[in-house]
């Protein structure tokens, strides 16, 4: 590649971050931080200043180390457990297994490495790094989420999982009062090619996405509009109602990457402001059937009390 006059001033990184869409800033220093870029066969810093005229040539990929689940003796919310799953209460902030891209220290703290600590047997069809992982989460989602301990049970609760035969069912709070009392998101989700942590609406081909949502209670307070919202998805994609609601105009707060202000300033004067380090989005709710008895199964959370205090505030109490 040959940097253009125009690109003059840019910092290494950043423009390879803008000539390779599928790659993120991450990964791009990597490569560099591994001696595999070469600026007119010379080696630079990700934060060299280019000047137009440059010759770039990538060499090879970046390497990392093998991905491991580590048992950790983590704290658990469990809500219920048999011979057959668990179902637990995860705390925003916790990853449910290292993915693709993480290095071993990114592998630490996880679901899983809680879950192997805890329990001596898990499902193995979701192979090493992810022992009886049925669904996810997100990092800053919070609630219940379901276990698998046997392949008979992972293999039964996927199904139900795959056929929608499961309800689960989010509390949400976001920015702005909704036009309607409730509604249905339908539009596909796709990754998005420039930033490749956010999912998209924007993309004519995505995959299926359904979204349901009505409204619990309208908020006009000293911080502004906002809707309470209990959200009921049918489908489970990356960041679903993240994206979905943001996609609507009313991204979910704290949710900084669809949109939402990190901050939330007061209109009252010489009020503070005030900041939600997670999103406001919560499991509270899910229905499914027994793996093995076929029982029906129903649990629910309320808020966690970093939630509830955060709700407070905005209402203004």
């Amino acid at each position: 590649m040959v940097v253009p006059a125009e690109a003059s001033g840019q910092r290494l990184d950043q423009w390879l971050v803008s000539q390779l869409p599928a790659e993120s800033r991450v990964r791009i220093q990597q490569l560099i931080e591994q001696k595999k870029v070469f600026v007119n066969s010379a080696l630079r810093k990700a934060s060299f200043r280019l000047r137009g005229g440059e010759e770039i040539a990538i060499l090879g990929q970046v390497t990392l180390p093998p991905l491991k689940a580590y048992a950790e003796d983590i704290p658990l919310d469990i809500v219920h457990e048999d011979d057959s799953l668990i179902v637990l209460n995860k705390p925003a902030g916790m990853i449910v297994h290292a993915g693709s891209g993480k290095n071993e220290a990114g592998s630490r703290g996880t679901l899983v490495n809680a879950l192997l600590h805890r329990f001596a047997q898990l499902s193995q069809i979701g192979g090493e790094l992810r022992p009886g992982i049925v669904h996810r989460l997100d990092k800053e989602t919070s609630g219940l989420l379901i276990v698998a301990k046997t392949d008979k049970a992972h293999r039964k609760l996927a199904e139900q999982f795959s056929h929608r035969k499961t309800q689960k069912t989010y509390i949400a709070l976001v920015h702005g009062w909704m036009s309607q009392s409730q509604g249905k998101i339908t539009t596909p989700i796709s990754r998005d090619v420039v930033r490749r942590t956010r999912m998209t609406t924007r993309r004519t081909q995505g995959r299926e996405a359904v979204t349901h949502w009505k409204t619990l209670r309208q908020i006009d307070g000293p911080y502004g509009r906002f809707t309470l919202l209990e959200v009921r998805i049918e489908t489970g994609r990356t960041h679903q109602i993240r994206v979905h609601l943001s996609s609507i105009g009313h991204p979910v707060v704290g949710d900084a990457l669809y949109g939402a202000p990190r901050v939330l300033k007061s209109l009252e004067r010489k009020a503070k402001s005030i900041e939600l380090r997670r999103n406001f989005l919560h499991a509270a709710a899910i229905q499914l059937k027994h793996p093995v008895t076929d029982t029906p199964l129903s649990f629910k959370q309320p808020l966690p009390v970093e939630l509830d205090l955060f709700l407070q505030q905005i209402v203004g109490k």
